[in-house]
């Protein structure tokens, strides 16, 4: 069991640097290996400051970002989707305190403080941290684990508003803290996962699917089945994007997703409509035979735009299993093609690159038009995402990726153009 100061010495000579090289370098440069242990090491220093360099116990945890790579829009049908854990985190150190309080300093917010004797919902709560807190806390005395307090000091890379799910690493990171220190590691992957999606559910008030805390728990890129959301089927997807010859880009277009609850809502009502025509909840419970052959009463029971809306859901839950089928096969440029499909659609079908409260402000769409010219042909791009505003994701050949960053730090600013990589491992302890 080490305390700070023997945390601090490890990493700095080094014994952490394969961990943080799986995590933190995946492109083996020597530059993001320095920066990833300057960063550890940074974050330790700050827990010994706060909370004493004697603390025993203390060790360093991540809960990565995710990327939605395939199935926009599927999950709440009961689809299925394509997604992948990012090296980008929220990292923490942590040490248990022998209380009944979890302190955690989150760097650039507030301290919070919550009480394990006081586990129960709080409507003040909704839409914060401490939510998502209590949220996990009950959920993992529920499972019937005895909880006991910590102490924390984190810091995240995820993109504020980039679609790589902060709350879902949030999530995923405190989950894992408890899951070491008080459940004996016995809680995998899938069940980190569900007890951060019930902490947004229920404590957080955010009606969200499961999809965001798979990929950010499970590590990699993971294929989930939501046939049945209480069992999804989780298979990870066992493909080495580093060695594609491409760069995964999320561009950021400068544009806010406040004020887009509705468009969220309506996409889930719109398809929910159609499958209430049948009998049905979701989409998934309806055959695609059964709704094609409707499509005529439908316009005039539903709309057509949510009959675009279900043709999309029918095509990009299928084009999810065809992505994840051609990464097993090594089959790089037919997954491009397939990622391409389902941005036309998304931009075509489902039409969730702008919002008609605000026709002016259309920056996916044109974000995107300059993506493809500056592409010319070659790699993919799409919406990322929940859409209506935020980022655009691209697969750019790494021959491309200098013009292509260019490009569109030209149009929207310095920094707004970033390179990430799928990283292997979700959820973790880092170093101990």
């Amino acid at each position: 069991m080490s305390d700070c100061t023997q945390l601090l010495t490890a990493l700095k000579n080094g014994t952490h640097d394969q961990a943080l090289a799986t995590l933190y370098a995946l492109d083996g440069a020597v530059r993001r290996l320095d920066e990833a242990r300057a960063r550890c090491v940074h974050t330790v220093e700050t827990f010994a400051a706060r909370y004493g360099a004697d603390a025993q116990g203390a060790a360093l945890f991540s809960g990565p970002g995710r990327t939605e790579i395939g199935g926009n829009h599927t999950d709440h049908q009961h689809g299925r989707v394509l997604c992948g854990s990012v090296d980008l985190d929220m990292l923490a150190c942590a040490a248990p305190n022998g209380t009944r309080m979890v302190r955690i300093q989150s760097e650039g917010y507030p301290a919070l403080e919550i009480s394990l004797d006081d586990l129960a919902p709080k409507k003040k709560e909704e839409n914060t941290s401490a939510a998502l807190v209590r949220g996990v806390a009950a959920k993992i005395t529920e499972l019937g684990y005895t909880l006991s307090g910590f102490d924390a000091c984190a810091n995240s890379t995820v993109l504020s508003g980039s679609g790589l799910s902060s709350s879902a690493a949030y999530e995923t990171l405190v989950g894992s803290i408890f899951n070491h220190f008080c459940c004996k590691d016995e809680l995998d992957a899938v069940a980190i996962a569900k007890i951060g999606q019930y902490a947004e559910n229920v404590y957080f008030g955010k009606p969200c699917g499961l999809m965001d805390q798979m990929g950010s728990s499970v590590g990699g890129a993971v294929f989930i089945d939501f046939n049945d959301p209480a069992n999804p089927v989780v298979e990870r997807v066992d493909y080495d994007f580093a060695k594609s010859g491409h760069a995964l880009c999320i561009v950021d277009t400068c544009s806010s997703h406040g004020d887009l609850t509705d468009d969220y809502a309506d996409i889930t009502r719109e398809m929910g409509a159609v499958a209430a025509c049948f009998g049905k909840k979701v989409l998934r419970d309806v055959p695609q035979q059964h709704f094609r052959a409707a499509i005529s009463a439908l316009r005039k029971e539903c709309g057509d735009r949510a009959v675009l809306r279900a043709m999309h859901f029918y095509d990009d839950d299928r084009r999810a299993v065809q992505e994840a089928e051609a990464l097993k096969a090594g089959d790089f440029d037919r997954f491009l093609t397939l990622v391409n499909a389902s941005g036309r659609s998304s931009e075509l079908h489902l039409q969730n690159t702008w919002s008609i409260s605000d026709p002016r402000q259309q920056a996916i769409p044109l974000v995107l038009a300059v993506a493809q010219e500056l592409l010319d042909g070659a790699g993919a791009v799409r919406v990322h995402g929940g859409g209506f505003a935020g980022t655009i994701q691209a697969f750019v050949p790494e021959d491309r990726l200098s013009l292509f960053k260019t490009g569109m730090e030209a149009l929207l600013g310095q920094g707004k153009c970033h390179i990430l990589h799928i990283r292997p491992q979700g959820g973790c302890v880092v170093a101990e």
